[in-house]
């Protein structure tokens, strides 16, 4: 990867919808080896997909919670079930399993702290493996769906 396709990469992740003329215009590049390493980075991996970045609120979903998840054991079969349980539930927006405790960070976005609360209840401690849950709300974004440094 060289400096040119990570302009490609920069100026996609600002505006994704850009026609393949004015991808190249923008990177200095005339539009067939523009679209060439396109291809080759979407065909490669690095480009992993296309989408539209919804404003939660717009949807009614104005409650973010942070939840950290310690696990009540970490063999392999527990973890895989969990991870598979909880990719399964749609207002889980990001899940990450992490080194130490606790074992896993959920980000979860609902309607409000009642939709949270009957998440947490009924859906969220049932998942295979759960030992506990702590919840922290979120206040603020600060920093929201940067794109990444190149």
């Amino acid at each position: 990867m060289d400096a040119i396709d990570r302009k490609i990469l920069a100026v996609l992740q600002e505006d994704g919808r850009l026609t393949i003329t004015e991808l190249a215009a923008r990177v200095g590049l005339s539009v067939s080896p523009c679209h060439r390493r396109l291809r080759e980075l979407e065909r490669s991996g690095t480009i992993r997909g296309y989408r539209a970045v919804v404003d939660a609120n717009a949807l009614g979903l104005t409650f973010q919670a942070l939840v950290f998840v310690t696990m009540r054991q970490e063999d392999r079969e527990t973890l895989l079930g969990f991870e598979a349980a909880v990719a399964k539930v749609p207002e889980v927006v990001q899940a990450q399993r992490l080194f130490g405790d606790p074992d896993y960070l959920l980000r979860i976005v609902t309607a409000d702290l009642t939709a949270y609360q009957e998440l947490e209840d009924d859906v969220l401690s049932a998942l295979p493996g759960v030992q506990r849950l702590n919840s922290t709300l979120v206040m603020k974004h600060v920093v929201n769906d940067r794109p990444l440094p190149t």
